[in-house]
């Protein structure tokens, strides 16, 4: 059984009336009900909840945190975000979806500005699978669509990513790199690239399949607990003076 917790910001759904339609139990809720299932145990958090919703224990009780931010990155506190990146290296794993990519969470992870561009016409989105063989891309074809969502395009000021499992074509022309993982410390991260608020790609069922997926690629491997620090020798060294 994988424990996700799915952050969002909640912020867009209050503000507007077009977006509470479209996800009227809010975009963490429509996330949630399309992974939950026999193996994934799902919980929602916020951020108006007291820490954010996301305190020592329920930290405590996460295999993987999925978050999604647009408006209200600022508004997250920094001793969460501490909280969260410790938790990643110890293990985590963290999912980061669509405008997260300015989160200070995946900032702080990257390194780098995290910057892109960006266009809100409706492009239509063609999702190419350039890693069939990755956990991530399982029961997917060689590519799937997404008939309207914001175009995000190259440079995307990240690191490298580890794997690529996603490039993304926009009808525009531009192409992105929308499914990137990482290793930091102990834990994974997947950042995703669908899912303006303004349209409903969290009921696409392509995408609740990527992030499925990713959760479990994500989930800690509960083998042996790295160490760090002074380490005494496994056996007598050789020469070591008395």
């Amino acid at each position: 059984m994988i424990r996700v917790t799915v952050w969002n910001e909640n912020v867009h759904e209050k503000l507007n009336e077009k977006i509470a339609g479209i996800y009227p139990k809010g975009i963490h809720g429509a996330i949630a009900d399309g992974i939950a299932g026999e193996n994934v145990q799902v919980r929602t958090a916020t951020l108006e909840q007291p820490e954010h919703g996301l305190t020592e224990d329920v930290l405590n009780e996460t295999d993987v945190l999925i978050w999604w931010g647009h408006r209200a990155h600022n508004d997250v506190s920094d001793d969460i975000v501490n909280r969260v990146h410790d938790r990643v290296l110890k293990g985590m794993g963290l999912i980061v979806l669509h405008s997260g990519h300015f989160s200070k969470i995946f900032k702080k992870l990257m390194g780098t500005s995290c910057d892109l561009k960006w266009r809100e016409q409706g492009d239509k989105e063609r999702i190419w699978v350039v890693d069939p063989a990755h956990p991530i891309a399982e029961g997917l074809g060689q590519y799937f669509e997404i008939e309207h969502e914001e175009m995000y395009g190259e440079h995307f000021d990240i690191p490298a990513p580890d794997e690529l499992v996603f490039i993304s074509w926009f009808e525009g022309g531009e192409v992105f790199r929308s499914g990137c993982t990482y290793h930091r410390g102990n834990g994974k991260v997947f950042y995703f690239r669908p899912g303006h608020e303004t349209y409903p790609t969290y009921y696409n069922q392509d995408v609740l399949r990527v992030i499925k997926n990713a959760a479990h690629w994500a989930a800690p491997r509960h083998g042996v607990r790295q160490t760090y620090g002074n380490a005494k020798p496994l056996e007598p060294i050789k020469g070591e003076q008395q």
